[in-house]
């Protein structure tokens, strides 16, 4: 039943009149969102790609700010009234246009302006003077502007903060910077604010709505759920010949002949890969394939100069680009109509992942979502079966909220210092309205506050961490050289530095990790932006390059490359390789690996469900232990240092350790006792924690992740703005603070947090326990191999190319993939 009430109050008409000249009518969702909005409630939008998500939430915004005018008797609306936060810069540029489209329609003179990173000094200024009416923005940013003096009565006007793409903020500290923002503006506004999210579909829908309104909100929390089938069709492409001995990254680009008709016959082609260092490899093996796409081919990954990266997502909206080479900087809800077809490189390791980038393409309610899905080796057409699976049961992963972090807090609590300063009861009952800080205790919030005016125990004695002065119980910041610096380091996205790269004849092209720089020689020719580049001097953090003509080079390696393998992608791969077992290949990517699990079946056996398979064989090479639990590598990195700890407890052994998303291989040059570790318990979640922290460098890897919260925290400054402090010099001030707080100041939260997200972020602590317990409920089948099997190969394959060697290992792995394809027959 429609709302009669708030349709006779607010306008609808010019709502419904500005559809009906689009050829539209308004969706159920959306018409649901609209009553919702304008009845005062708050809530998540839950919509597929290309739905109309922005319209269920600008329309009401409209409607509502036409009748405050009114009431005002039409004098012009003043202060800023919508805030409106995304992930990404790339989106602000298409969700304005989108807003200002509305608004233009309706001639409304209403300004919709943006402020990023990228947003140029001289409007920022513009935009603190004169607020616009809706403000698009990144969760950074608002914190800059919390700590601008002004702030206060900045936000006072605001009537709605929409959260755009939640789900991938959510299970992130820029989660928290967002569910802080909503806190403080709830307090400073002079309106009951709405809070609204709009998410793609995540496995904890109702959790995500509850960290968005936080722990406190007394009205109806509503969860509109779109009722459209989002019609998205997955392809894989089949090589000609299936390798029954597949190892990572050899067969990729050896589809390229098989996908460039694909490309050619569609108008415009999205082609995803899961890091920059591959879409600079394929950009380059695609350019050398089809020279002429020279001009009509394009690369979008974040480390690319940012006018580059605006002309791409310019040219991709207005149909001249033919191919764009990405990462996830393009992964989000912009809108590139022209887009007809999307090509996954790899696999995405996660089935909303991939759900997101299929819906770049057919961005429209009825539009058909095309993805094409390449894998990079044979036992990946695994995945391909699952993540049409998951697509038909609409299966997603959750995506959990961090907790009590710490170090955000401190930052934000030094944010509000050098702004208008705060008081402590004031903004305590704030942020305990929040998901992330609703738990904190009485002794974390004394600790946070006596950190960021004297530095702590340890530090109080130096007068550069006595940061924030305190009068009684407020708290405020006066140094205005200590001001500038601490507005120079708010976020909370954390790296290694980073130089730029420019051209000795002048010309910016991007940012490039220092750890990649320091491999390189004067004359060595690297590939960036899809250029090669000639290395000539690195000066005042400045990487300087020459145009290269020559066609080989290095690629860069940036840090973070690697993707996690999702519990809920691992746990359908399990699922198709049970079917396997028990003979039934239904889909196509199965059809055509069945020579190689036949194979697995006759040589060893195929896990699944209800097994745990353990191979035992020797080589020339020593003694392995080969162990498939399809957890994916990282949860694969900690279990197998578990179980290497184990198994050394029964006798000293010396082990050498490789991994995939399948399973991993111990290796020693002596015979393994498995059967009696199997016998003491091998997976036996007892004494877990004591045996992690014996099993892996835990102080080292807490040394290497409090860095990063260092930084947050602001005990770390990375340098201004084209004077970046060196990784070295980073790395050796934050050695020397933990040793300091590690001796001095054993009970430092920083120090706890550290260690803390170590095992919780780092080793995913309770997805381990969770793998631990499912293998205890399987049954474990130990088979003795004569010889290497076709699951295992991938992971000896691995370990040899990770080993120095004269020989070119490529040449090697082949020639042993021969010699067992010969055994096999």
């Amino acid at each position: 039943m429609r709302n009669r009430i708030l349709e006779k109050r607010y306008n609808y008409k010019l709502a419904f009149d500005w559809f009906k000249k689009k050829h539209w009518k308004p969706f159920k969702f959306q018409l649901d969102t609209w009553d919702a909005f304008l009845d005062g409630k708050s809530g998540l939008l839950n919509a597929p790609t290309g739905s109309g998500k922005t319209y269920a939430m600008w329309i009401p915004c409209v409607m509502e700010l036409l009748e405050t005018q009114k009431r005002a008797k039409g004098h012009e609306l003043k202060g800023l009234r919508i805030i409106w936060i995304t992930p990404l810069r790339a989106l602000s540029k298409d969700i304005c246009n989108a807003l200002q489209t509305i608004c233009n329609d309706l001639k409304l003179d209403w300004q919709i302006a943006i402020r990023t990173g990228d947003t140029p000094t001289s409007q920022r200024v513009k935009q603190l003077k004169k607020a616009p009416i809706c403000l698009i923005t990144t969760p950074e940013s608002l914190h800059i502007l919390f700590s601008q003096k002004q702030s206060a009565s900045y936000f006072n006007s605001v009537r709605a903060i929409i959260v755009d793409e939640w789900h991938e903020l959510l299970s992130t500290k820029r989660g928290i910077q967002t569910e802080l923002v909503i806190s403080r503006i709830k307090n400073l506004s002079n309106y009951n604010l709405k809070t609204w999210g709009i998410s793609a579909t995540i496995g904890n829908l109702e959790e995500a709505l509850g960290v968005l309104l936080g722990p406190e909100y007394k009205g109806e929390r509503c969860l509109i759920k779109a009722q459209i089938e989002k019609k998205i069709e997955i392809e894989t492409i089949i090589p000609d010949k299936i390798d029954r001995f597949p190892w990572a990254g050899h067969l990729g680009l050896k589809l390229l002949p098989q996908l460039i008709p694909i490309i050619d016959r569609s108008t415009t082609t999205l082609l995803f890969t899961n890091t920059r260092s591959q879409t600079e490899i394929w950009y380059r093996e695609i350019l050398n394939k089809k020279p002429e796409y020279a001009g009509i081919m394009a690369m979008h990954h974040g480390s690319i100069e940012n006018h580059l990266r605006t002309w791409v997502e310019d040219a991709l909206r207005l149909g001249k680009l033919k191919l764009v080479v990405c990462t996830s900087s393009l992964d989000l809800g912009v809108d590139f109509s022209p887009v007809e077809t999307i090509i996954q490189v790899g696999g995405p390791k996660g089935v909303s992942r991939f759900m997101q980038r299929a819906g770049r393409s057919g961005h429209q309610p009825d539009g058909l979502s095309k993805i094409y899905f390449v894998p990079t080796h044979s036992l990946e057409l695994v995945e391909g079966a699952a993540l049409k699976m998951a697509a038909k049961n609409n299966i997603h992963e959750n995506r959990p909220p961090i907790k009590n972090s710490l170090d955000v807090l401190i930052q934000y609590l030094v944010t509000l210092s050098v702004g208008t300063g705060f008081d402590e009861s004031t903004i305590l009952r704030e942020i305990k309205n929040t998901s992330a800080y609703q738990n904190i205790t009485d002794v974390e919030w004394n600790w946070a506050l006596e950190f960021i005016t004297s530095g702590g125990k340890s530090l109080s004695n130096y007068s550069e961490y006595s940061r924030v002065e305190r009068k009684n119980k407020s708290y405020a910041v006066s140094n205005k050289r200590f001001s500038t610096k601490h507005r120079l380091s708010i976020g909370t996205i954390v790296g290694d530095p980073v130089l730029n790269v420019r051209f000795n004849s002048g010309g910016y092209l991007g940012t490039i990790e220092e750890s990649f720089v320091t491999s390189l020689n004067v004359g060595d020719v690297f590939w960036f932006g899809g250029r090669p580049c000639e290395f000539v001097k690195i000066k005042d953090m400045t990487v300087y390059v020459n145009k290269s003509k020559r066609k080989g080079g290095k690629i860069p390696v940036w840090g973070g490359g690697r993707l996690p393998l999702s519990s809920k992608l691992a746990e359908l791969i399990r699922e198709k390789l049970e079917d396997a077992k028990h003979g039934i290949f239904n889909e196509i990517e199965m059809q055509k690996l069945k020579p190689t699990i036949e194979l697995q079946q006759l040589w060893s056996d195929v896990p699944g469900v209800s097994t745990l398979l353990i191979e035992r064989t020797n080589s020339k090479d020593g003694f392995h232990i080969f162990i498939y639990p399809f957890e994916g590598r990282f949860v694969h990195e900690i279990l197998s240092a578990l179980i290497a700890y184990r198994i050394s407890k029964i006798k000293p052994f010396t082990f050498s350790i490789a991994m995939n998303d399948y399973g991993f291989e111990l290796l020693s040059d002596q015979d393994i006792p498995i059967e009696e570790a199997l016998e003491q318990d091998l997976f036996s979640i007892e004494n877990l924690m004591e045996d992690i922290e014996e099993c892996i460098n835990h102080s080292g890897l807490a040394k290497m992740k409090f860095r990063d919260i260092a930084t947050i925290a602001g005990l770390i400054f990375k340098g201004y703005p084209g004077k970046i402090i060196s990784n070295k010099h980073l790395q050796s001030n934050s050695s020397l603070l933990f040793e300091v707080f590690t001796q001095y100041d054993p009970s430092n939260l920083l120090i706890r947090q550290a260690q803390e997200e170590v095992i919780t972020l780092q080793l995913d602590y309770q997805r381990l326990v969770k793998a631990l317990k499912r293998i205890n409920s399987q049954e474990i089948i130990l088979k003795y191999t004569e010889r290497v099997t076709p699951f295992a190969f991938p992971i000896m394959a691995d370990r040899l190319r990770q080993k120095l060697t004269t020989e070119k290992i490529s040449d090697r792995i082949i020639r042993l993939q021969k010699q067992l394809e010969e055994i096999a027959g």
